[in-house]
């Protein structure tokens, strides 16, 4: 081939323009080979060569990055699942149910029907755990929301909020069928749970709200919580709507939670003291020291408007420990000012949530030090269902402190569990007979019969009756010829002001 052949072969325009094409990306472009099969055709067929190898090496790269990606898209799809699912029950999480709530609420637009919440605690999960350990507390969450699971529609979500609360979105439901499903969740926990050896129960409080239209979805888990609360400040283990009133008595329950942390600082506290008489003599054995707020605006606040409140909030520390200093401490004053008018004791009542408190030992045993009373003049009093906590950190601190000398008292006996075979192995020297027992006692022979089985049960087992809330003469003297020995109530003596104890010690003094 001459070189002027060479210049002028179509051929070298179609290997430039073969060229051209795979660097712009046509990796399927090709170019036809001639007859001749010289020189430029062997360029030619290296060049459709080289088109081939790209492009195998460029659908290889597609495919690797195609896997890639895939893998990286289900990576994401696990972490964004992991996310919004709770590790140990694998439930929806908060972050998962409120966005299904917010769907739900866009979805209910169209359907008329907004999603309804209901909030569910597990009531005494606590005793639970400290009893048996987390591992049969997570045991328990586990099961409780299979049950949840079992209870509920496909189309509805089961959530754990954290801890022992649960919650779940009913979507496209009426209120019948919130009702109903309300309720199967509440029997499906009716049921005992076996972990291990031990049987437990795992029932739960139950607040439920209706969406209503333009309800969003953080006032919709909000109230179904305020319902929940209400459901356990009502007896526990029962269900409850939302109702617009129980907003204020959550602002109540806010003002008075900021308001008492306060008054202690601010001297807004006092004690009364109650006394507790022997039935078949009158005399004062003791006094109960009783709590009022003397609010500088609302004015005096009896302690069930706020106990259970501090109790929630762990305000009953500061408290407890406030009245435990300020009673022994009137104890002392007492003995200073009537130093033969001493021989009574001081009742004290110490809250389940108190117990826990680390230095509740070392608090009472300075106090009394401080103060130089005895500790036999100090009586506790704690409810029944505190004294039956066996095997726990609570009985612990209970056996310490009667150690110490300090009186253990059961409190409202006959509201609680009242079971015989624990009766006589609490750490316990008296019980408080509840003043609901007696109300009708006078006016109903079942009802006495009712109430000496119960003094002769306290009395069998080694221990002392106190009745309280004896009103009329005719309560006491009834409760005598049933064997009681000692009581109090308003037949005797209203709670007394400090200042005016002493005076009443005397009447009774110069009276024998």
């Amino acid at each position: 081939m001459s070189s002027a052949q060479g210049v002028d072969d179509p051929r070298l325009q179609q290997l430039v323009d073969g060229v051209v094409r795979l660097a712009a990306g046509e990796l399927d472009a090709r170019i036809e080979p001639s007859e001749l099969r010289d020189d430029i055709d062997a360029v030619i067929t290296g060049v459709n060569l080289l088109a081939e190898e790209l492009s195998y090496i460029y659908s290889d790269l597609e495919q690797r990055v195609s896997d890639r990606t895939a893998m990286l898209q289900r990576t994401q799809a696990e972490l964004e699942q992991m996310a919004k699912t709770d590790d140990l029950t694998g439930l929806a999480n908060r972050t998962l149910l409120n966005e299904r709530i917010h769907e739900a609420i866009a979805a209910s637009k169209d359907s008329g029907k907004p999603p309804a919440v209901l909030v569910l605690d597990v009531d005494s999960f606590k005793a639970v755990n400290d009893a048996l350990g987390h591992g049969a507390g997570d045991a328990v969450l586990i099961e409780v929301a299979r049950r949840l699971q079992c209870a509920v529609r496909a189309v509805d979500t089961v959530a754990r909020l954290g801890g022992d609360e649960f919650a779940i979105l009913l979507t496209d439901a009426t209120e019948d069928e919130v009702l109903a499903i309300a309720h199967r969740a509440s029997a499906q926990l009716q049921d005992s749970v076996r972990v291990g050896t031990e049987t437990v129960w795992a029932m739960a409080s139950i607040g439920v709200r209706i969406g209503t239209p333009g309800l969003p979805a953080e006032s919709l888990i909000r109230d179904a919580d305020i319902a929940m609360y209400q459901a356990k400040a009502r007896g526990r283990n029962n269900i409850q709507f939302f109702h617009p009133d129980m907003l204020e008595s959550v602002r109540e329950r806010a003002r008075i939670t900021a308001e008492l942390r306060t008054a202690v600082a601010g001297g807004e506290l006092a004690l009364c003291y109650q006394p507790v008489v022997e039935l078949g003599t009158g005399t004062v054995i003791g006094f109960e020291a009783l709590l009022r707020w003397h609010h500088p605006v609302r004015g005096l606040i009896m302690p069930d408007s706020f106990i259970r409140i501090a109790e929630e909030t762990g305000l009953i520390l500061e408290v407890g420990r406030w009245v435990l200093h300020e009673g022994v401490a009137q104890l002392r004053r007492w003995s200073a000012t009537e130093p033969e008018l001493t021989d009574f004791c001081l009742h004290i009542n110490l809250s389940a949530v108190e117990l826990l408190r680390s230095d509740l030992l070392e608090d009472v045993t300075e106090t009394l030090a401080r103060n130089h009373v005895a500790p036999q003049r100090l009586v506790l009093e704690i409810t029944e269902s505190v004294l039956m906590s066996k095997g726990t950190a609570e009985e612990q601190v209970l056996g310490e402190l009667r150690d110490l000398g300090v009186g253990l008292q059961i409190d409202d006996f006959g509201t609680g569990y009242s079971s015989i075979s624990y009766l006589r192995t609490l750490p316990a020297d008296t019980v408080k007979v509840d003043r609901s027992l007696i109300q009708d006692m006078v006016s109903d022979p079942q009802q006495q019969k009712f109430v000496a089985a119960i003094l002769q049960l306290i009395h069998s087992a080694g221990l002392k009756a106190i009745v309280e809330g004896i009103e009329t003469a005719e309560q006491a003297a009834l409760l005598q010829t049933l064997g009681c020995l000692y009581g109090q109530g308003y037949f005797y003596d209203r709670p007394l002001p400090p200042e005016t104890v002493m005076g009443r010690l005397k009447r009774r003094a110069h009276r024998q």
